[in-house]
């Protein structure tokens, strides 16, 4: 995701066309770093929300309110005492610097027409808002910048406002083709990486989709790069930075199922595995991109705990497993005693007293071996030697072959539930994994709470002519829908070799149409440890022939006769009836 030079010229564009002109009917400061602007205009009323977030700087036009401290903050206190119900005359962009200037009118005290200048800076943790006259002379900002802070540019009242220019970019708008290809071609970096450092306001993500539409690895040093290549380069660069000078964007949302991944206002060909959906302005897009991003983070963060048990746990488990598997290697010699005690039985009436060694013959292959002993014990003591080591590693051989299996099951239950953490959307979600991880012991049942009002349930997609695929979120869900939801005839998908969602195709009367099954088959490699994968193999069958096995874990069962197919992990075609 990049709020880069293209998407703050698109934001403009959008501002220009719906608030230029606007006067500012309210002023608020929901939180410590953020404005929200009520706009009247001839469209009507809209709002303009301002972030200069160090960890998200934002601006989107939107409908909705926030609500405010009880006092406003002295920066509000001080918009509202000079452009409360100003004019916006002019808003801008300085070349393509994630800079919006806003020129607001209004009159004084003494009623005269005054100009001041509203600078948003969006430019990750050094984003601010600053509030300037018409002299450039800063008034004040929403974050004062002092001289022990930063070395470059101080922003404090009084101070004159000017960019600062950290490191020199070129324009991208005026280059032409000779500096573009000697400046790229001279650059010791990858390819993508020459781009966005040589021109102010691209991004890594344009600058990787530039290399896409080359057929050229954006990783690869750009000093490798031929004449045509990069002459080549150059004209996709002026194709995709023409949409700034014909003002023709594409705002869009790049989703990989109900994930969003990237937003841009250039359309992303490079994404041609995930879902991109077109939006009518690039308000809409940032707003949609970030309330939905914000699910899987607070998802994320809320889970950590949970993840950490499970890392831990999956940690300890597959240590255990190596041992487990280095001490099963050791006992393959015990054969090898049991022999050497037979042949003692067998052979060693007649060996000398102190003999270090007994040569003879192996019944079983009529070849010669060689059997060690110790001098100072008998032939029968020798023997049994052999035997109780024999009895010993046989003993532990049988023990730990059934360990290595609990071990291996234990294993891929941890990946289960760490495959459904990443699936979690709701608190309901996290309950219930939170249960199943008490139910096996992992971690301790705490007092009993207020249980959350969100209830977790499968996903329930329909497809185009109108069948109905479940999707279980967590082993407890897949349980649910394997072994009381689903019937004898309906289908049954799986990711073969690896944990993921069970997934359950009702059947209405007859067949299954093909695509149904590759439907079916997509969503269970989407929601699968292979979700990252191009193709995953997918293991159906009818629900009655799925078994579970006795005292097993959640979401484990057994089958022994299916069909197979090899699919696409790709789930834009499906309607998500709900989750």
């Amino acid at each position: 995701m990049a709020l880069d030079g293209i998407v703050i010229s698109n934001l403009i564009y959008d501002l220009d066309r719906t608030v230029k002109g606007a006067r500012i009917s309210k002023i608020a400061q929901p939180e410590t770093d953020e404005l929200l602007f009520t706009l009247k205009g001839p469209g009507g009323q809209t709002r303009l929300s301002i972030s200069a977030s160090a960890s998200l700087p934002l601006m989107y036009l939107t409908d909705k309110n926030k609500p405010s401290p009880p006092s406003a903050p002295g920066f509000c206190m001080l918009l509202r005492k000079h452009i409360g119900n100003g004019r916006i005359t002019d808003i801008s962009q300085p070349g393509l610097e994630r800079i919006i200037k806003f020129e607001i009118e209004h009159l004084d005290e003494m009623g005269d027409l005054r100009h001041k200048k509203l600078i948003v800076e969006l430019m990750g943790k050094h984003s601010n808002i600053i509030f300037c006259d018409e002299d450039n002379r800063i008034i004040d900002s929403i974050k004062h910048i002092s001289a022990q802070v930063s070395s470059l540019r101080e922003v404090l009242p009084g101070r004159t406002y000017f960019i600062p220019e950290t490191v020199h970019k070129g324009d991208p708008l005026t280059c032409t083709q000779e500096e573009f290809c000697s400046l790229i071609g001279s650059r010791p970096q990858p390819l993508a990486k020459a781009i966005y450092n040589s021109y102010t306001g691209i991004s890594p993500l344009v600058a990787n989709e530039i290399c896409y539409r080359c057929h050229l690895d954006g990783d690869a040093p750009a000093a490798a790069c031929t004449q045509e290549q990069l002459t080549e380069l150059y004209m996709v660069f002026c194709s995709v930075l023409s949409c700034v000078s014909l003002r023709d964007y594409h705002p869009c949302i790049v989703k990989r199922g109900n994930e969003p991944v990237e937003f841009s206002s250039v359309l992303l060909k490079e994404y041609s595995d995930c879902t991109v959906t077109e939006y009518d302005s690039i308000s809409k897009v940032l707003e949609t991109y970030y309330a939905e991003k914000s699910v899987y983070t607070r998802m994320r963060q809320k889970s950590s705990d949970l993840r950490k048990i499970v890392s831990n746990a999956l940690d300890r488990n597959r240590k255990k497993y190596q041992l487990q598997q280095k001490q099963l290697a050791d006992t393959e010699k015990r054969e090898k005693y049991r022999l050497w005690g037979e042949m003692l039985h067998t052979y060693g009436y007649g060996l000398e007293e102190g003999a270090r060694e007994l040569k003879c013959v192996n019944y079983y292959t009529n070849e010669e071996i060689t059997v060690p002993l110790d001098p100072d014990l008998t032939a029968g003591e020798n023997a049994k030697k052999y035997f109780d080591r024999y009895g010993k590693l046989k003993r532990t051989y049988e023990a730990l072959t059934d360990l290595i299996v609990d071990t291996e099951n234990d294993i891929r239950h941890l990946e289960s539930i760490a495959t459904a953490l990443d699936l979690a959307v709701s608190e309901g979600d996290l309950a219930q994994i939170r249960e199943e991880l008490a139910e096996c012991g992992y971690i301790r049942r705490k007092a009993e709470k207020k249980k959350s009002s969100q209830k977790s349930r499968p996903y329930h997609y329909r497809t185009k002519d109108g069948y109905d695929i479940y999707v279980g979120k967590n082993n407890f869900q897949n349980d649910e829908l394997t072994f009381h939801f689903a019937e004898g005839n309906d289908w049954w998908f799986h990711a073969k070799g690896m944990p993921g969602s069970h997934v359950i195709v009702k059947t209405k009367n007859g067949e299954l149409p093909d695509h149904v099954f590759e439907d079916a088959g997509s969503l269970a490699a989407y929601y699968s440890k292979g979700r990252e994968n191009e193709k995953v193999e997918i293991d159906y069958l009818q629900k009655k022939n799925v078994k579970k096995p006795n005292k097993s874990k959640p979401g484990f069962v057994v089958y022994y006769t299916n069909y197979s197919l090899t699919i696409s992990p790709d789930i834009s075609a499906l309607t998500l009836v709900s989750n």
